[in-house]
């Protein structure tokens, strides 16, 4: 028993490091494959496996460190062999595979658990790969001997005399774009034409050695200069067979050497690696790692604190005394205690730039199952918000970059028939606004169907009758409704109607709000906006009888007196006021709280218009307060839950306010 308990705290250190890591390798192999290949990130990826391995086996969690070991060994035989042909897909497809076992392990781990699970299959295809990799590598380099002769020839070939009958050519040859490998691919076709060319000669040399010529060979093609017996048309059906070839240029050269020469590029002009770049931008910090409760803790003594300055400086005893010195350190009580609370949020705050890239894997995981083409655009992913609300908008915002990829990007032939790039854009974006945060997300695929979801939400009951002066966002903001779908077809990711009414109520829990918007055959917009903060909120006090209510600022559009033109009550007695030609329901709060009002005319209090899902409703009160931050309570347990009321704080006279939730008012 006493091991265990000694344990506790190494298993906690485990989980922490562990997942920091295979954050960062998710990162590295999803980067990698982008720009073509894992070359620049093989010592990062092998270093990281060596240090689960040591990790897990220190744990005697085995499975782990067993795999990790395997996939440490495959990436040993890269660096040290530096092996000719690697299927860098298969590659990324390999390691992805071993980071999710060892994520679902350490879950286990960190909910208490025992990892349990068996690596015997992935340890299989790890070894396979090592082992392609040691039988298929030799014999290239065999091959690659070859390539010596023609860097002989590229010294004298001008000195040499065409033979009889023979005419020398150049052929500039362009790959497809993302093909990958364009060195090997250039070195093969080298080899092939072997055949039927004598005095070869290309640009760049060093193919297999050197790795900038990959871009090269990009942007300007890949130069070869032969002399050859062959006629024209023989050379074109060779170099039309080529593989991945994307377009290829034939003519006739005299001087070999001053063709290679104009093909010529600085070192200075060689693009940057991956290593150069980051270590320019590389910048010393120093950090440490706290546990999450114990900052939980330090925010709620500082609420107490904004919570006790309140009290002190806002006392009714003090009202028409004159107490100049006491205000002065009042002034600078309130500087410090502020000054406090921007300190402490700060250290709660983290950046949206881990959850963002996690979906990248989404993105690629989908478009492979979905036969799709996509690539996930992330922008402002430096935003910084609570870590407790990146905690619940995590799971939202993978179900909407699914969505997008699902319902939103066509297959590539329906994109190229509208005259669209066959790749899909969908663009992740994050951005500060006051003292909130939005996430877009938008996509260039289909949109959503007006007709479509007009349809679907009268035969729901959701209206009356197909009404057109629905706007188009009302329209579409009942596709987060609890199982609206326009799917037909029910697939594993989509079509039962179930997630974005889950979406949206996870949203409203962080007290935030979510709105589409779309354009039929172009695409579409989700917009979230979110608080920076769930401790303190911005919030605007309303009277109502006797009570203070306190409503979240992020939902308020407007407050208004109400005039007489304005008022319309329907045959049910409904009331509603009608606003720019727009009608909104009218929600009398002393009646939804049963608050003894002294003010009951609407046109004598006043209306505070809010707005969450694109619902918009008037809320009746008998007069605003004013705006406060205030610090946000959650309420006792033994009080049952009122729908409608979000949690309470505490105010400056030491009264309670309850906090107001404008969704569960709203439907």
């Amino acid at each position: 028993m006493d091991n265990d308990d000694s344990r506790v705290p190494m298993s906690d250190l485990f989980v922490f490091e562990t997942n920091q890591m295979l954050e960062q390798l998710e990162r590295l192999i999803l980067d990698g494959e982008k720009s073509g290949g894992l070359k620049a990130s093989i010592n990062e990826v092998f270093r990281i496996m060596h240090t689960i391995k040591g990790s897990a086996a220190m744990m005697l969690f085995n499975d782990i460190s067993y795999l990790a070991h395997s996939i440490e060994d495959v990436f040993y035989y890269l660096r040290e062999n530096k092996p000719l042909l690697v299927d860098y897909s298969e590659l990324t497809d390999l390691v992805l595979q071993a980071v999710d076992f060892i994520k679902d392990e350490v879950r286990k781990v960190e909910n208490g658990g025992s990892p349990t699970g068996d690596c015997s299959e992935i340890k299989k295809k790890s070894g396979a790969f090592l082992l392609t990799l040691q039988v298929i590598d030799p014999a290239l380099k065999d091959i690659s001997l070859k390539s010596l002769e023609h860097e002989e020839l590229q010294h004298d070939i001008d000195e040499k005399p065409v033979s009889e009958g023979q005419t020398k050519w150049e052929a500039v040859i362009f790959f497809d774009e993302d093909c990958g490998m364009e060195n090997i691919r250039a070195f093969t076709l080298v080899h092939e034409l072997e055949e039927l060319a004598e005095d070869i000669a290309f640009f760049p040399k060093d193919i297999l050695e050197n790795d900038s010529t990959l871009e090269m060979i990009r942007e300007a093609g890949f130069k070869v200069v032969f002399a050859t017996v062959n006629p024209s048309a023989r050379l074109e059906e060779f170099f039309a067979k080529t593989m991945f070839l994307k377009n290829f240029q034939l003519k006739k050269t005299i001087n070999l050497e001053e063709s290679i020469a104009n093909s010529a590029v600085s070192d200075d002009s060689k693009p940057p690696s991956l290593q150069e770049i980051s270590q320019r931008g590389e910048s010393k910090h120093s950090f440490i790692s706290v546990n999450v409760a114990k900052m939980d803790m330090l925010m709620d003594l500082v609420g107490e604190l904004v919570i006790a300055e309140a009290m002190v400086t806002q006392n009714p005893e003090l009202q028409g005394v004159t107490l100049d010195k006491f205000y002065k350190s009042v002034r600078q009580l309130r500087k410090i205690t502020g000054e406090l609370q921007d300190t402490v949020m700060s250290i709660r705050m983290v950046p949206l730039s881990a959850t963002f890239h996690k979906m990248n894997r989404i993105v690629r995981d989908m478009v492979r199952q979905l036969d799709k083409q996509a690539e996930l655009q992330i922008v402002g992913e430096h935003t910084e918000v609570d870590k407790n609300i990146i905690e619940h908008i995590s799971d939202p915002l993978m179900h909407l970059i699914r969505n997008a990829v699902d319902h939103g990007i066509e297959p590539a032939e329906e994109r190229i028939a509208q005259r669209k790039a066959a790749v899909g854009k969908i663009r992740l974006e994050a951005k500060s606004a006051g003292g909130d945060v939005w996430i877009i997300i938008k996509d260039d695929g289909g949109g959503l169907h007006r007709e479509k979801i007009l349809k679907k939400a009268l035969e729901r009951g959701l209206i009356q009758q197909a009404d057109s002066l629905l706007t188009d966002k009302q329209v579409y903001s009942f596709i987060l409704q609890p199982g609206f779908s326009t799917k037909d077809e029910v697939t594993e990711f989509s079509g039962r109607g179930v997630g974005m009414d889950v979406v949206s109520q996870n949203i409203e829990k962080v007290g935030g709000t979510i709105s589409v918007d779309s354009v039929q055959g172009e695409g579409t917009t989700m917009s979230i906006r979110i608080p920076l903060t769930l401790a303190i909120i911005d919030g605007m006090k309303v009277k109502v009888g006797n009570s203070i209510y306190t409503i979240p600022i992020i939902a308020i559009k407007e407050s208004f007196r109400l005039q007489d033109q304005n008022l319309i009550t329907d045959a049910e007695k409904n009331e509603m006021v009608m606003i720019r030609g727009q009608c909104y329901p009218v929600l009398r709060l002393h009646d939804r709280f049963n608050v003894q009002q002294t003010t009951t005319d609407l046109r004598e209090g006043i209306m505070v218009m809010v707005e969450v899902d694109g619902r918009s409703l008037c809320l009746f009160a008998d007069s605003l307060l004013g705006q406060q931050q205030v610090v946000v309570k959650a309420l006792p347990s033994y009080i049952k839950k009122i729908r409608g009321i979000a949690g309470c704080t505490m105010l400056g006279d030491g009264s309670v306010s309850l906090i107001l939730d404008v969704a569960g008012l709203a439907y």
